[in-house]
């Protein structure tokens, strides 16, 4: 468990309303610098010059070959740096971004790319961090991962090559591994400049690193930032066997390796493909990329941040990953929005770069701001309006199991505490998704499951992952199940399923940092983009049935025999209001979220024996305090007037 540096400090009540006030008449940009002039001295202060500021590039040795040129791979490594510092004598704290997407496909909502002079200098540096945080007395770097832009080596998507290409870069920054001022010779670089104390931030691929970094336990690193980032790379491309995308790893990596990269990296190549079937079994190649199994080794602090809509990295990745770092006592904070695959610089802005701030003060500074006395949890309940939680998930909850009984219609059944009866029978439909299915939750048709609550008298908080266990007979040899939970009631919400996944890019601007000639610190301005729904699908698991006696293999089901199969719900924190009903929904494919299995199966469910375990805030009393004591008839059904279908435009981790 991280060593937390305590200090003592003070900020009078004055200084404090100066800030707030001076805040509320300014804009985000000019308010979060005159918070920055009046703020306690424990908190770090642009006094650097940006304009004068060390650029530098080195190459890291990584030790490996991945390449198989008969010399070690070196990754190359950006670096931008304040100049004054070095002059005192005083060495700094590391800010790392460690990317595929450098040369490729660019960071950020703009899709910045680095630049260089004529020297090789970088010139633009994506996103803020460096505009921000050099400034205040960081250094910041970012690591071309082996097999892109300027690095030797093969891209092999979240293994031993990606995570060594940016640990190695660690090792160098704490005196223990090996740079040169070129790619092919040159002089020995030593970091002499940086006390070697690293936090590591991403969004996607770079957070999944940073992930897969803080996992080796590598001193040196003391926090990770890791933003809509995979835990694990299975789980990335399969859900308990059944596929989540129509490719695999081999097809990530055509899409970020450099020229060379492509030219030398044909073994890698095929090992992408013959370790990751098709078949969704569990090899050796999944076990490499699992972080979550090495959560036990973690040293740094978390802090993550997640879209609980993200069908991209899905939210399995973030729930997994903190119950981990919670067994194993790792310090951790977390932020959940309502969007996809967003960062939060672009639809939190003001308060992200803030609290990031406040939390690299912390990590790498040793400031005591009071940033880890703070509510655990930021929750967007719905767009722009947040609440915050102590612990996350909160305490006095548990997994409580409801259960869906048949009802007076064939697939609309009930769902409450007593126990299932019955059975419900449908026909998988692969043109037909999670939203298909809601909007028809209350008539009967052949392609779903549906089970559902009265309209509730209370709030009902979930807050965690849920569990479905199916025990379902199928008429083929093959099949694919999908469970959801669904809140039936009118809302407004981010507009998930738009291309943008809930925000709205204009095109006036604010500036987070300061600027040079080529490199600016000004970005497009965000805001929600909402739409009103009839219900909102807020948790999700899929899962090939003929995964039901081990996640890790399938095998070919007997027509006619029954199977039991527990399905796992993403993560999520979501209140379905006095009104509004929860409604379970079991069904075959969930177009593009799935593919569909070889066969159209038709399953029947034993409904004696489904249930669904959901972490209810307040367990089985909350449930009970909340329901009617009969359950009254369905809803009429809606359309759905926002959010029509998933986007498909979801297959490559990038942003």
């Amino acid at each position: 468990m991280p060593i937390r540096m305590r200090f003592t400090t003070w900020r009078s009540l004055a200084t404090a309303a100066i800030a707030v006030l001076m805040a509320a008449f300014l804009t985000p940009a000019a308010a979060h610098a005159a918070h920055a002039a009046t703020a306690s001295p424990r908190e770090s202060r642009p006094v650097y010059s940006y304009a004068n500021a060390i650029r530098e590039a080195v190459w890291v040795d990584t030790g490996l070959d991945g390449d198989r040129d008969g010399k070690h791979d070196r990754v190359a490594v950006d670096i931008v740096r304040p100049r004054e510092p070095a002059r005192q004598g005083r060495k700094i704290p590391v800010i790392m971004d460690a990317s595929p997407y450098y040369s490729c496909c660019g960071r950020g909502n703009e899709s910045q790319l680095k630049t260089y002079d004529a020297q090789g200098h970088v010139v633009q540096m994506p996103l803020f961090y460096d505009n921000y945080f050099v400034p205040r007395g960081y250094a910041f770097v970012g690591v071309d991962l082996a097999g892109t832009n300027r690095s030797d080596g093969c891209v092999d998507v979240g293994g031993r090559s990606d995570v060594q290409s940016a640990k190695a870069v660690v090792d160098w920054l704490n005196g223990r591994a090996k740079a040169y001022t070129t790619r092919t010779g040159g002089t020995t670089a030593k970091a002499t400049w940086t006390n070697g104390r690293t936090g590591m931030i991403g969004k996607s691929w770079d957070g999944t690193i940073a992930n897969g970094v803080a996992a080796t336990g590598v001193k040196g690193l003391k926090t990770v930032v890791p933003i809509s980032a995979i835990s694990s790379w299975y789980d990335y491309y399969f859900a308990k066997g059944a596929p989540l995308y129509d490719s695999g790893p081999d097809g990530l990596s055509n899409y970020v390796d450099s020229p060379d990269a492509q030219a030398k990296c044909a073994v890698v190549q095929n090992k992408l493909v013959d370790g990751a079937p098709r078949t969704g079994d569990w090899t050796p190649f999944w076990t490499e990329r699992d972080y979550v199994k090495d959560a036990g080794k973690v040293r740094a602090s978390v802090f993550l941040t997640h879209g609980m809509q993200d069908l991209n990295v899905r939210t399995k990745h973030f729930g997994q990953w903190w119950n981990a770092l919670a067994k194993n006592g790792v310090e951790r904070k977390i932020w959940l929005s309502q969007t996809g695959h967003v960062d939060p610089f672009d639809f939190r802005r003001g308060a992200w770069v803030d609290t990031l701030h406040r939390w690299f003060d912390h990590e790498l500074l040793g400031y005591d701001n009071g940033i880890d006395r703070e509510p655990m949890a930021d929750i967007e309940r719905h767009p722009d309006q947040w609440v915050t939680s102590k612990v996350w998930p909160p305490s006095g909850g548990g997994a409580t199991t409801l259960r869906p009984g048949r009802g007076t219609q064939a697939g609309v059944g009930t769902l409450g505490l007593g126990k299932g009866h019955g059975s419900e029978t449908f026909t998988d439909d692969p043109q037909l998704s999670e939203t298909d299915w809601a909007a028809k939750i209350a008539t009967p048709t052949p392609e779903k499951a549906g089970f559902l609550t009265g309209p509730l008298t209370h709030d009902l908080r979930l807050s965690g992952s849920s569990k479905v266990t199916v025990t379902a007979t199928p008429t083929t040899r093959t099949a694919h199940l999908s469970a959801v939970l669904v809140d039936l009631g009118p809302d407004t919400i981010r507009d998930y399923a738009d291309a943008a996944e809930g925000i709205t890019t204009g095109t006036d601007r604010s500036c987070w940092g300061a600027s040079t000639a080529g490199d600016s610190a000004c970005f497009k301005n965000t805001a929600a983009k909402r739409t009103n729904v009839d219900y909102t699908v807020f948790s999700r698991g899929w899962a090939d049935l003929g995964n039901y006696a081990s996640d890790r293999k399938g095998v070919p089901l007997t027509p006619g025999k029954a199977y039991t199969i527990t399905l796992d719900l993403a993560a999520t924190d979501h209140v379905v209001p006095a009104g509004h009903r929860l409604a379970l929904i079991v069904a075959g494919t969930d177009k593009d979220l799935i593919d569909p299995p070889a066969d159209r199966p038709t399953l029947t469910l034993d409904l004696s024996r489904t249930s669904a375990s959901v972490p209810l805030v307040g367990g089985a009393p909350a449930f009970d305090h909340a329901t009617p004591t009969k359950p009254s008839s369905a809803p009429t059904a809606t359309p759905l007037t926002g959010v029509r279908n998933p986007s498909t435009a979801h297959r490559i981790p990038i942003g």
